[in-house]
């Protein structure tokens, strides 16, 4: 009912339909970049360059082709590669077939990809040959494979370290050509509808599917690119994985400004510099090990540009004085904040400028923390996860880091118990701890989970544990960060031999380790003694994090 001081929708004759609601999907970014900017060049790998027209071409012959196979709403379509155009391509033509993109981890070992791959019913694989000796054993894992597509990338490295066997029936330029380019896709129905499959391992070490929406695609997309100041001249290089949390949805936020995506293989220093000076990259991404890579680059590689490069920092925080060595070499980083949950990022440190005033120290600390919320996420807060009370914002008070908005996860496929947990009081409880400082930014304290951040990896304490604990010379084990300059983050195991047992050795350790896990998760530090424990004999991590946090710089 209406009056004078209200609107009743009814009013006006008709609800919601085709013309005044459509579902929201990243993939209408490549529709529009293509449509406005047809010529401009929207993907660059080596000798190799696709306008955006070309990209949408490829696209939609990857969305016809894999529909021709029967690949359809809801399936499954796993893609093993670097950052090379087909991972880029996939983030657009396998959802256009109507199926779900699983970008795998190509860091991870092939127990744990047969894992995945089984959890989340890939019926098409799609990998780079680089990866054969990985990928074969786990193929081999599986009683139903799914159908194999090769990628034999033109960019491997001339010295041998990308060789592999091909696995598949056909290879992948030989599959885009026997699609339609003027293949007519469809957007979602629903934009609720699933379009990306990502898998983390939280704290059990067992594989989670985190099931990601179109409209939350969408929406982080763009508001990556307001907070990043993303426009039709921006330049980004790929030197963050597409493969996390695809790509933090930069996949889609460049394109949704008709920018140019760079590709490249590996973040090796060198080739980050060149392309910035050949490309005149102006945007990029990685954990702090990609910034460490390039403070401590031989100078014969390092080059000077004449304006400044904007370089997005997640996973573990950025220690301040890096962030200061970052600015003094032309760079400018904002640090953000998030989970695979949240679609990547979900928080920013939003640049102020009174900051400017700052002496460089003061200001890298400023700009460390992991700050406020990004536009398109509801709420951010800090509550103590008991009461679920707002802490106040004194800078001293701790609790748990809680999200709210379009930008959170589905849920965790097929575990309805982990979800219902996850979401416990209507919001999405990141197990991260932190304070609220007076100015309203957030800047974690410590990890609820003890979850380890590895070169931007999370790794679980407890996967590391467990096959610490099945060494024949092991009684107990425990396992904790280690702060370390190149990649954030090392596990550190601090570990009691069994009587006997004392000649153990920490490289006998290390190497039990590498031959059964990915070798970025095992420990790079053993410390041998008796572990401290609380009366009911609960392991007290936090002194092996205090101890740990006390070693000498490896």
């Amino acid at each position: 009912m209406t009056g004078k001081h209200g609107v009743d929708i009814r009013e006006t004759g008709r609800e919601r339909g085709p013309a005044n609601h459509v579902a929201l999907t990243p993939l209408s970014f490549l529709d529009w970049a293509e449509s406005v900017y047809p010529d401009k060049p929207a993907v660059i790998h080596g000798a190799r360059s696709f306008t955006y027209r070309e990209f949408g071409e490829r696209c939609r012959r990857l969305a016809s082709a894999l529909s021709r196979r029967g690949v359809g709403l809801g399936d499954t379509v796993s893609v093993m590669a670097p950052n090379i155009p087909a991972l880029l391509e996939a983030h657009y033509g396998v959802p256009m077939a109507g199926a779900v993109l699983n970008a795998l981890n190509i860091r991870l070992d092939a127990d744990t990809i047969a894992s995945i791959l089984e959890h989340g019913d890939a019926k098409v694989l799609i990998t780079d040959i680089a990866f054969s000796r990985v990928i074969g054993p786990a193929l081999a894992k599986l009683e139903t494979p799914p159908l194999v597509i090769d990628i034999d990338d033109p960019e491997r490295a001339p010295d041998g370290t990308d060789d592999g066997e091909p696995l598949g029936e056909i290879d992948y330029e030989a599959f885009l050509a026997s699609g339609d380019a003027d293949f007519a896709w469809e957007g979602p129905e629903d934009e609720w509808q699933a379009l990306a499959l990502n898998y983390t391992s939280g704290t059990t070490g067992s594989p989670k599917g985190v099931v990601y929406h179109h409209r939350g695609g969408y929406l982080n997309a763009l508001g990556n690119a307001i907070t990043f100041g993303l426009d039709r001249h921006s330049v980004y290089l790929w030197t963050l994985p597409m493969f996390h949390c695809n790509g933090w949805c930069y996949t889609w936020a460049v394109t949704a400004v008709a920018g140019t995506h760079i590709c490249l293989r590996r973040a090796d220093p060198a080739q980050i510099f060149n392309a910035i000076r050949a490309h005149g990259v102006s945007h990029m991404c990685g954990a702090p090990i990609v910034m460490n890579l390039l403070i401590h680059a031989p100078d014969e590689v390092k080059v000077k540009f004449d304006r400044t490069v904007e370089v997005a920092c997640g996973g573990a925080a950025p220690p301040s004085a890096l962030i200061a060595s970052m600015e003094r070499m032309g760079f400018r980083v904002t640090h953000l904040y998030g989970l695979t949950e949240s679609f990547g990022p979900s928080m920013f440190c939003a640049w102020q400028d009174d900051w400017e005033e700052l002496d460089p120290a003061q200001r890298a600390m400023k700009t460390a923390r992991q700050g406020v919320r990004l536009p398109t996420l509801n709420a951010a807060r800090v509550a103590d996860p008991e009461t679920m009370r707002t802490v106040p914002a004194d800078g001293k008070t701790m609790g748990e880091i809680m999200l709210r908005g379009n930008t959170v996860m589905q849920g965790y496929l097929k575990d309805r118990d982990a979800t219902e947990e996850a979401f416990r009081g209507g919001w999405f409880h990141t197990g991260d701890l932190a304070v609220r400082h007076p100015d309203g930014y957030i800047e974690i304290k410590d990890r609820s989970k003890d979850v380890i951040i590895s070169g931007g990896e999370n790794i679980s304490s407890l996967e590391v544990e467990e096959v610490l604990y099945r060494h024949p010379g092991v009684m107990e084990a425990a396992v904790v960060a280690r702060p370390d300059d190149r990649w954030g983050e090392t596990p550190c195991a601090f570990v009691t031999a069994k009587p006997g047992m004392d000649g153990i050795s920490a490289d006998e350790i290390i190497a039990w380790c590498r031959q059964r896990m990915a070798h970025f998760k095992c420990p790079k530090t053993v410390i041998f003694g008796p572990l401290p424990k609380t009366s009911t004999g609960k392991i007290q991590k936090f002194i092996l994090r205090g101890r740990a946090k006390a070693l000498e710089e490896p």
